[in-house]
């Protein structure tokens, strides 16, 4: 999502083989490596476009789908940004059977390999790699060691809305919420960070610039060591 590809990890052409909408504006694309690629919870890919006359653009994503034993298959979440000259073609242009040029895994500091206690905070699309995280520790029977916190403005913005619900996980919304929803529409704040936090507990904050120094203030103001929080942000590039 935010670093460059390495020059280690080379140019491949993925099949796109799944395509499902999460919300109005965001679609899962599931893609078909050439070759078992095995890759991290919090890692990300570079997808890439060509034009005829060789002009290219160039975008990062994030894999939603967690670490398995089927290395053969990923998962990236885009949302459709106006004007965005990828987003907007993966959107409106591309479909089951293409083929995209992909790079990647990429990413070796926003990762959870399952092996602490991890409280995962993401804004809006920032919820994508926190949500490889949430599915790696449900399939490897590590969900007691987790818990998502999401924040999005309605409930029509909550991405893997039927997949998402559980004990480990939290949602909070900030302008409208379904109905009969407990709590106010409101920003996150310290009531919806669960505690007492496990030892050890490492801290990953996901979202906007202005989302994830608003949360990581927060984790910090609640007691949680910087060194043991990891922040990931990202901008409206399309």
């Amino acid at each position: 999502m935010v670093d460059a590809a390495p020059r280690s990890s080379p140019w491949q052409n993925a099949k796109v083989v799944g395509i499902r909408a999460e919300t109005a504006r965001a679609k899962t694309f599931r893609l078909a490596l050439p070759k078992p690629t095995p890759h991290l919870a919090g890692q990300h890919y570079v997808v890439r476009l060509t034009a005829p006359d060789g002009y290219t653009a160039s975008r990062s994503y994030s894999l939603a789908s967690p670490p398995d034993d089927d290395a053969n298959h990923v998962e990236i979440t885009v949302e459709r940004l106006a004007g965005g000259e990828v987003s907007t073609f993966l959107h409106d242009e591309v479909a089951i059977g293409d083929e995209l040029e992909v790079r990647g895994p990429i990413g070796g500091w926003f990762v959870w390999p399952g092996d602490v206690p991890a409280l995962l905070v993401g804004g809006g699309s920032g919820v994508v790699p926190l949500m490889a995280m949430l599915r790696y520790a449900r399939r490897i029977g590590r969900a007691d060691s987790v818990h998502l916190v999401v924040s999005v403005r309605t409930p029509d913005d909550l991405y893997y809305a039927d997949e998402i619900a559980g004990p480990e996980s939290t949602v909070v919304y900030t302008r409208a919420t379904p109905p009969a929803f407990a709590r106010p529409p409101a920003r996150l704040g310290p009531d919806d960070i669960p505690r007492p936090f496990a030892p050890g507990v490492r801290v990953y904050v996901c979202g906007s610039s202005g989302f994830a120094d608003a949360a990581s203030h927060l984790i910090v103001d609640l007691g949680v060591p910087t060194e043991q929080i990891r922040v990931e942000r990202f901008g409206p590039t399309g």
